[in-house]
């Protein structure tokens, strides 16, 4: 979803990469491999269709913070190929990846009832002395391939940071009918990391009970081991924000704002150039800031975009197998076909009406796996060959 030649993407110019490292902050690539990441290996697929779906919990074991999700089935993606986004008789800017409809069953499993928290990720740094993705200084011999020759990138541009929102972006200027048009109001932020979400002026002090964020899908990946968990599969991750219904389009029903009342943490006003905050936030907010959905998951809209497992592929649901789907075998982005992406669902605080409607629950959203930004998240999921491993972690945690 982000890279650091945005400025150039959205200008739609044909700059040679020189230029780029000469002017724009580089953004390290730690991983160029295609291969699969396996994080749901514990689940059937295919395969096993014929064996009935996992509905009930475990025994008695209930992982603190956790809901069980019963197994089930249901239809993903749309029956009719969607209109251009910004046309009238496409209001939910549903977009071609979400084509076409199929039928998807899935075991049961337990999901995090919340994102997880600065809290919760601070222990987990805490325990492990681990190091985010954005807080490793880039070398210039992780943008081989990507430019001409690393060895003109200025030393001043190998910094630390991450991707944040540019409220300073310039208004007369900005083109919005380029594809990948929000990238001009992204800037890179050196410094800019899960505990100094804004730049290295700002800390995460009153902060400890919001989502973590620019967080990697490596940085994903070492949470989850460490806490005995894995991230969910899209499939999975769809089947919870549904609540147990087939027919809603927001986890707690059809309307956005049923009886006027905000139901997530998104953009109000015509994005980017103005947020009203009607809602009463102008970043990420508290979990448990909105009400669950039935399976007593908060944020499943809004909030902070969430990794799943998968691979991004736009057209997947072409192919998407019935059991437990997993995703494709390799990343496929038509418009950024040499990143590799991961599946985000949620939308975050930075969706709105007028773009980017991903708070619904069969809106798809993709991500660089090897790069974070200020509305990227997580939560995790434990299925019921993860108990031992499960109840492991938790004896050792602090």
């Amino acid at each position: 979803m982000f890279k650091t030649i945005f400025p150039f993407l959205i200008l739609g110019l044909s700059l040679i990469a020189i230029a780029f490292v000469a002017l724009v902050p580089v953004k390290p690539r730690v991983s160029t491999n295609q291969q699969k990441v396996t994080t749901a290996e514990s689940i059937p697929d295919e395969e096993s269709s014929s064996a009935p779906l996992i509905v009930d919990a475990p025994g008695d074991f209930l992982p603190t913070g956790m809901s069980w999700i019963p197994g089930g089935e249901f239809i993903r993606g749309v029956e009719t190929f969607p209109e251009p986004i910004k046309s009238d008789n496409n209001p939910d800017k549903v977009k071609p990846d979400e084509y076409p409809a199929h039928r998807v069953a899935v075991d049961g499993f337990f999901i995090d009832q919340t994102e997880v928290t600065n809290a919760e990720f601070k222990r987990f740094i805490d325990a492990t002395g681990y190091v985010t993705t954005e807080e490793i200084k880039p070398r210039r011999e992780d943008f081989i391939g990507q430019v001409p020759d690393v060895s003109l990138i200025p030393e001043e541009n190998l910094v630390a940071g991450s991707i944040c929102f540019n409220e300073k972006f310039n208004r007369d200027t900005l083109i919005r009918d380029v594809p990948m048009w929000e990238y001009q109001v992204w800037e890179y932020r050196p410094g800019a990391c899960w505990k100094h979400p804004e730049g290295p002026d700002s800390d995460i002090t009153d902060r400890m009970d919001h989502p973590v964020v620019h967080i990697t899908f490596k940085d994903a990946l070492a949470y989850c081991q460490w806490a005995g968990k894995r991230l969910p599969s899209e499939a999975e991750w769809e089947l919870a924000a549904r609540g147990g219904h087939q027919d809603w389009k927001y986890p707690w029903g059809n309307e956005l704002l049923p009886g006027g009342e905000y139901r997530c943490n998104y953009w109000q006003g015509e994005f980017p150039m103005e947020n009203t905050y009607a809602d009463g936030f102008k970043g990420t907010s508290p979990v448990k800031s909105f009400p669950p959905n039935p399976y007593g998951l908060y944020d499943m809209a809004g909030n902070v975009w969430e990794f799943t497992a998968d691979y991004y592929h736009r057209n997947y649901y072409s192919m998407s197998p019935v059991r437990n789907p997993q995703g494709p075998e390799s990343s496929f982005d038509p418009e950024e076909p040499h990143i590799i992406k991961r599946v985000t669902r949620g939308g975050s605080f930075m969706c709105n009406t007028n773009s980017c409607t991903g708070y619904r629950v069969g809106a798809r959203m993709r991500a660089d796996q090897d790069s974070s930004a200020f509305h990227q998240g997580f939560r995790c999921v434990v299925d019921s060959t993860m108990v031992q491993a499960y109840q492991t972690a938790a004896k050792q945690k602090p």
